[in-house]
């Protein structure tokens, strides 16, 4: 039986010919990521084992964005033993404030990861970097001062899930539709332990943002890592990135799968999901009259420049309704920057936006929008837990950039027929 992509990937930085589900094995890594939460518990760790140096100082990569800028006292000490520990080890990659971005949107953004790579990250959404045709997943901070000690993790190899796609994505549907509607009918563990695995013909009507924004959301249905066939999109996104080599790896014909579904994206509709789990999943017509609070439009699954464009097409002459706060959080400085070229910027303040510097924030309750009892949010974030945004009698629900602005124009949530 051959592999899928993700296993040839492991194979490959384990120096093994093959690898078979459930197999434990040790391989070579491309990146090691941190961010201001989860690095200090690694170099705690990290210094209790007695190291004194990193594996490769340009293959780690410390990204302050969580509390950043600093909401507190101790994010402040966070990132303080962060700066400290960057500079002792001569890490090439740490992003402050200023420079930052969310780290999941940054690190594609500058070339650090890309197709073939091994790639582990001490914050769930590290898979991610699937969408460039990477193995990228999610560690513990004790996994992550092995590796960049070391250079190497420790693995159980993930069977997988093939979704093959077809069709094209309708006017305002997106990437984020796409996986909100897999996850809603597959479960938030309808993937546990396993990879992902997209390709089809209907991958030429996704775009890369689309792309990153499914591989990120992939951990919501318990996989192991999301992963899509590397394609003419993705390798001109890489060029424009990357200056290595990079490799492309692709699933033999007689690859084993747990389940292969087939998936039409012109019949996805645009996708909601209701508190308190991500595949609590309605389309736009099965919503109802929900009055919401505030609207965050950001984060490392929906803050990249595609998605700004969305919003300030929405937005653009309308304003916000008064009895709703709606925050923007473009995901890196470059994004920022080109917002305010493209007059996004003007069109947010008008409407009655505020716009953030780049930074998690709200999303997991950090700051900049922390939700009071009661109070009920539209938010383009990956998770809706009870609690994740603030008090435990708040809610969030997850949607899309098209779905988020409309709903801070009308004051509930509405699709954008009802407000263009």
């Amino acid at each position: 039986m051959g592999m899928t992509m993700s296993q040839k990937i492991l194979a490959s930085h384990a120096g093994l010919d093959k690898v078979e589900a459930g197999q434990l094995i040790n391989a070579k890594l491309d990146m090691v990521l941190g961010n201001d939460i989860t690095s200090p518990v690694a170099i705690n760790e990290f210094n209790k084992a007695g190291f004194d140096r990193v594996f490769d100082q340009n293959k780690i990569s410390l990204v302050m964005d969580h509390f950043a800028p600093n909401k507190d006292i101790k994010a402040a000490t966070q990132c303080k033993q962060c700066r400290e520990f960057a500079a002792e080890m001569g890490v090439v990659n740490f992003y402050d404030v200023g420079e930052m971005g969310i780290e999941h949107a940054l690190l594609p953004e500058k070339g650090l990861v890309c197709a073939g790579e091994l790639v582990i990250g001490a914050d769930s959404h590290t898979c991610t970097y699937g969408a460039l045709g990477a193995f990228s997943t999610g560690v513990g901070s004790t996994d992550m001062a092995a590796g960049m000690a070391t250079g190497e993790a420790w693995f159980k190899v993930p069977s997988a899930i093939r979704f093959n796609l077809t069709g094209k994505l309708g006017r305002w549907v997106s990437g984020k539709d796409v996986i909100l509607h897999i996850i809603g009918m597959i479960g938030v563990d309808g993937a546990l332990y396993q990879s992902m695995e997209f390709g089809g013909e209907g991958l030429k009507s996704l775009s890369m943002d689309d792309r990153l924004c499914m591989a990120n959301m992939a951990i919501e249905a318990g996989a192991k890592n999301g992963i899509f066939e590397v394609d003419d999109i993705t390798i001109a996104y890489m060029k424009e990135r990357v200056d290595r080599e990079f490799k492309i790896y692709t699933a033999d014909p007689d690859a084993e799968y747990t389940r292969v579904i087939d998936l039409d994206l012109s019949q996805i509709k645009s996708t909601v999901a209701f508190p308190h789990l991500p595949e609590n999943a309605r389309t736009i017509d099965q919503v109802g009259d929900v009055k919401i609070d505030q609207v965050v439009i950001g984060s490392c699954t929906n803050g990249r420049l595609s998605d700004m464009e969305t919003a300030a097409a929405i937005l653009k002459g309308k304003k916000v309704a008064k009895h709703v706060r709606c925050i923007i959080i473009p995901a890196t400085q470059k994004i920022w920057m080109e917002c305010v070229k493209r007059g996004y910027m003007d069109i947010f303040v008008e409407a009655g936006c505020a716009v953030s510097t780049p930074t998690c924030g709200p999303c997991l309750g950090g700051h900049t929008g922390i939700l009071a009892a009661g109070e009920r949010a539209v938010a383009t974030t990956n998770r809706n837990f009870v609690g994740r945004m603030g008090h435990t009698e708040s809610e969030v629900y997850l949607a899309s950039p098209a779905i988020a602005a409309a709903s801070a124009i009308a004051g509930k949530i509405a699709d954008v027929s009802e407000v263009l």
